[in-house]
């Protein structure tokens, strides 16, 4: 069933677990993803980015997201990651996306709170949710030296008013991780994120999940994170298993590579304590 992540979120904060999102890219890994819910029994986001407009359109990923998340026997929120601009996200939003990010965290903080006010104005009236970003969670390739990461740590001062002004449902942090690759692994801030799980009652997200380690994330999501965004690891994992086991055909490596992204998301459910 297709829902937003309002209650999905709220349960999330009370029972202290995550929910993973998942960002998909074609028709299989959405599928792949949907089947894993179905068969834990348990939430999933499932998340389409802007930044993949060119692999596939926008229109074709509201197809493939709403066929399965209607059809789907547990809870699933179609999302729109890292929308970039007002008329992409509105158009997501006619198009059925149950929830979607506008990114603005690289502008000024007036400039991210007018963009996400004015996403926030449209999304409400038509019963659909809106993830901003506060602070910035850049690209990570080396993280054996921290300070050679863009990611800019979130303000708690500026956390607390840019939901007041803003009105939006939830809210992703920097606290150290990054998107893309990592050469060893991320040193989180888990004293800020207390800060700001104890300042700001809105739903905490953490981006850049991949890679980041399974003690960091575990402790992410028992500590005051209630979505993370996981994409890099999913296809590492399906590059990895076809390399491994050198499939003789397209349809064995499609097979190989969807079994790989399972037991990815399936092992994310543990780490995250999903319920």
């Amino acid at each position: 069933m297709i829902v937003t992540s309002k209650e999905l979120f709220k349960k999330a904060k009370e029972g202290n677990y995550a929910i993973p999102s998942a960002n998909y890219i074609d028709l299989d890994s959405a599928r792949v993803y949907v089947k894993v819910a179905e068969k834990e029994n348990k939430p999933l986001i499932l998340a389409f980015a802007q930044a993949h407009k060119d692999i596939i359109s926008l229109e074709e990923a509201a197809v493939i997201g709403k066929f399965f998340a209607e059809q789907a026997k547990t809870p699933v929120v179609l999302h729109l990651d890292h929308g970039e601009d007002f008329d992409y996200i509105k158009r997501a939003i006619d198009l059925g996306f149950s929830s979607v990010m506008i990114d603005a965290s690289q502008d000024s903080f007036e400039e991210n709170v007018r963009k996400t006010k004015e996403v926030v104005e449209y999304a409400h009236a038509r019963g659909v949710v809106v993830e901003a970003e506060i602070g910035y969670v850049g690209s990570g390739v080396n993280y054996e030296n921290h300070s050679e990461s863009d990611s800019i740590y979130t303000e708690v001062e500026d956390a607390v008013k840019f939901v007041e002004q803003t009105g939006v449902d939830s809210l992703a942090v920097s606290i150290g991780t990054a998107h893309g690759f990592y050469k060893g692994t991320p040193n989180i801030n888990f004293e800020r994120l207390h800060q700001l799980a104890k300042a700001v009652d809105t739903p905490l997200i953490l981006h850049g999940g991949s890679s980041s380690g399974d003690e960091n994330l575990h402790r992410c999501a028992t500590e005051g994170i209630a979505k993370i965004n996981i994409f890099t690891d999913f296809i590492t994992a399906a590059v990895e298993d076809i390399k491994k086991k050198q499939p003789n055909d397209y349809i064995e490596l499609k097979r190989t590579a969807d079994k790989a992204m399972e037991e990815t998301l399936s092992h994310y459910y543990k780490v995250f304590e999903t319920k």
